[in-house]
C-alpha cells in the first residue's frame, strides 16, 4: 500500500511482517527536545496508522475516500532517540463514520508512548 505523502516526511515504512505496523526511525526530522521524539511527529505517525487500518479495511470493501474528523492523542511517556512503531485498529466501521484507535511502542508492546482515537467520514463509491 501506498502511504501518504506526509508518511514520507516522518521516514516512515511498513513492518515486513505485518503491513499495519508502522515503523518511524529516530532521526533530526522527529527530534523535539534532545533525546526525544517531538510530539508532533508521535501525532503523525498515530494518525499515519489509523489511515492504513482504515484503508486496508476499505479496499476489502470496495474502497472510499476518508476525511478526518477528530483526532484526541494522548501522551503517556517521552520517545526517545529509537525506533518507534505504531498500529491503528478500526474499532467501528459504518457507512459513513469510521472510528479508529492507534497505540505507539518503542522497546515493549504493551508499554505504549502514545495512544489515539480518531474519526473518519468515509465516501463511499
Amino acid at each position: 500500500m501506498k502511504l501518504p505523502p506526509y508518511a514520507d516526511l516522518l521516514g516512515l515504512t511498513q513492518d515486513v511482517d505485518d503491513a499495519t505496523i508502522l515503523i518511524m526511525p529516530f532521526s533530526n526530522d522527529v527530534l523535539g527536545r534532545p533525546g526525544f521524539l517531538h510530539g508532533g511527529a508521535i501525532g503523525g505517525l498515530l494518525e499515519m496508522a489509523a489511515i492504513v487500518a482504515l484503508k486496508v479495511a476499505l479496499e476489502e470493501e470496495g474502497g472510499g475516500r476518508i476525511k478526518p474528523i477528530n483526532v484526541t492523542v494522548d501522551f503517556m511517556r517521552g520517545g526517545r532517540d529509537k525506533p518507534t512503531h505504531a498500529q491503528g485498529t478500526i474499532t467501528r466501521l459504518g457507512n459513513r463514520v469510521a472510528n479508529v484507535e492507534a497505540t505507539a511502542w518503542q522497546d515493549d508492546r504493551t508499554r505504549p508512548i502514545a495512544a489515539a482515537r480518531m474519526n473518519y467520514l468515509i465516501a463511499r463509491p
